[in-house]
């Protein structure tokens, strides 16, 4: 590869890390994204997600897979792995009494990229999606006889730049580790609108700064030369964070959410909260995989200990103990090729599939629709389909094979209790898997 082209994919993923660190914020209408640290993404390659999301026990040279840091000691020493991947998003949302309504968001997902340092060594570079929040709903509500208008609003969420690195030091067996700089702003409000007079809002904003770190290790049986079995796991320890919230208390002319640039009439209150307590729980994860020449099935489970881990009360109405509670995440999927090998481009395509299923980690405060007021603490569970195509691209000059993957997602968020909203989410990925020959000294006679 001449220099020329490199310097031009290297622009590429300079403008592409750029444009996604000013894209994570966006993509949520979901009011479960309220609590907690929003909804928890769960950032898998587009291949990977197309198979239901699987990536502990997943090892391959021509795939990043941060799911796993062990995995990036697979990679050859001539190849860099370019991966990028784009979402589009119709969520339905239904509470069973008014008429459903949908929410289109597109989102950037994701850009990561893997290259080699050394022999058996590996490392891997990129930004992911941690968390996303973003909802916007509200009530007519009547005091004294009179009515007036109660909105909630909040945006945010937390990404995570990551940077890792993978070591096979014996035959079959690697071992890595990802450290990640996870960031975000939130800000989360409640408005109350009036018949006439002023608008007031209550809100409250922080961001969040932390490192956090994740280990891996994987271990393969290879059967024969075309069958293996490939065991993974992961941990990442308990996070303890700090940050300052800040709540204030306004007034306004008219509803800000439409005049963003509107100055406040008056400020009531303006405080800080300082060094307010923020966690992250262990997270424990392990997956099996077992592939052939053709074919590849896994299986990969997740539990995290999110049971009374610290959060400031005075960001919502729930208390330490009933606030979250474990979680816990099971993927399964599995993939199929005619002939990779083949000079026939619908027998060198890969047709992929996958099931999960995972719980909330945050209970959420359920309220009489009528009145307003509390009536239960509930959850919900989400129930997952995925299917995919991948389309492969080979490079005849190297034997290097770049992948565009299409997937198609369906995910039920199913609640538990009264009042409480179904949502249903249907999905749409894009992801380019790009594979150069990078590292290869071209001799001259």
């Amino acid at each position: 590869m001449n220099i020329r082209k490199k310097r031009f994919f290297l622009l590429i993923a300079f403008f592409t890390i750029t444009t996604v660190i000013f894209a994570q914020q966006v993509g949520s209408n979901s009011p479960y994204s309220r609590y907690g640290y929003g909804l928890l993404m769960n950032p898998v390659p587009g291949a990977s997600e197309a198979m239901g999301g699987i990536s502990y026990g997943l090892r391959r040279s021509q795939q990043v897979n941060w799911g796993n840091p062990a995995s990036y000691s697979k990679i050859d020493t001539l190849t860099f792995i370019f991966d990028v991947g784009v979402s589009g998003h119709l969520a339905r949302m239904n509470d069973g009494t008014n008429d459903p309504r949908d929410f289109y968001n597109g989102n950037l997902d994701y850009v990561a990229m893997q290259f080699p340092l050394l022999r058996n060594v590996g490392a891997s570079i990129g930004l992911l999606p941690y968390s996303k929040m973003g909802y916007n709903f509200g009530a007519v509500r009547s005091l004294s006889d009179t009515q007036y208008y109660e909105k909630y609003r909040g945006t945010g969420g937390l990404s995570q730049l990551y940077g890792g690195i993978a070591w096979e030091p014996f035959r079959n067996i690697s071992i890595g580790a990802n450290l990640s700089y996870l960031f975000g702003n939130f800000s989360r409000s409640s408005v109350v609108i009036p018949g006439s007079g002023l608008v007031g809002e209550t809100k409250y904003s922080y961001s969040f700064r932390e490192l956090k770190y994740d280990l891996g290790i994987q271990f393969t049986y290879p059967v024969d030369k075309t069958r293996s079995v490939t065991i993974g796991a992961v941990y990442s320890p308990k996070l303890n964070a700090t940050a300052d919230v800040n709540p204030t208390e306004m007034l306004y002319s008219s509803d800000p959410y439409e005049n963003p640039w509107l100055p406040p009439s008056q400020v009531l209150q303006a405080d800080t909260l300082k060094n307010a307590s923020f966690q992250l729980p262990h997270t424990f994860g392990a997956g099996i995989t077992y592939s052939t020449g053709r074919f590849l099935m896994g299986l990969d489970g997740t539990y995290q200990l999110w049971k009374n881990m610290e959060y400031p009360d005075v960001l919502d109405d729930l208390t330490q103990e009933d606030r979250f509670k474990d979680a816990f995440r099971i993927n399964a999927g599995m993939e199929y090729v005619i002939d990779p090998m083949s000079q026939n481009f619908f027998h060198r395509m890969r047709f992929r599939g996958g099931l999960s299923y995972a719980n909330s980690y945050s209970n959420f405060s359920v309220n009489d629709p009528v009145t307003g007021n509390k009536t239960a603490t509930g959850s919900f569970n989400e129930y997952g389909i995925n299917v995919g195509l991948g389309l492969p691209f080979r490079d005849y000059m190297s034997g290097h094979t770049s992948m565009l993957n299409i997937g198609f997602g369906y995910t039920r968020q199913q609640p538990d209790a009264d009042y409480m909203i179904r949502q249903d989410m249907f999905k749409i990925t894009v992801n380019v898997n790009i594979n150069e020959f990078w590292f290869f000294k071209r001799q001259f006679n």
